[in-house]
């Protein structure tokens, strides 16, 4: 059973940083694409970033290009989504999700496992 836990939410002020970690168990980065979402009340999940199932290329939401990141760390099968230049409008909740291969990587049903989600709040 694949599963996803996600770390490093919390509040910030704008222009600020956090970094987010997803720490996958029941299977390894070998062949999964990764990807991270977003959450503000009241509308629908939004594409943040993702690599692809080979982890050769990565992926970004517009909102986002220039200031968030995403990596990994096969070793500790974790994937982090470095967040610098926050805004208040990256307030939401952010989960990480992943699936086995696939050509798609930005809509969150081409994802099969999600994490529960961390609070990120940025104040103006």
């Amino acid at each position: 059973q694949v599963q996803l836990v996600e770390s490093g939410g919390g509040l910030v002020q704008a222009g600020g940083s956090l970094r987010l970690s997803c720490a996958a168990s029941g299977r390894t980065f070998s062949s999964y694409a990764m990807g991270w979402f977003r959450q503000a009340p009241g509308k629908e999940r939004e594409f943040v970033a993702a690599f692809s199932w080979s982890g050769s290329s990565t992926y970004y939401g517009d909102s986002v290009k220039g200031r968030f990141t995403i990596s990994r760390d096969t070793a500790k099968n974790t994937v982090y989504l470095e967040m610098n230049s926050l805004k208040p409008e990256d307030t939401a909740v952010y989960y990480c999700a992943t699936r086995p291969y696939g050509k798609r990587y930005t809509r969150p049903e081409d994802y099969a496992y999600w994490g529960q989600g961390t609070q990120v709040t940025v104040s103006s």
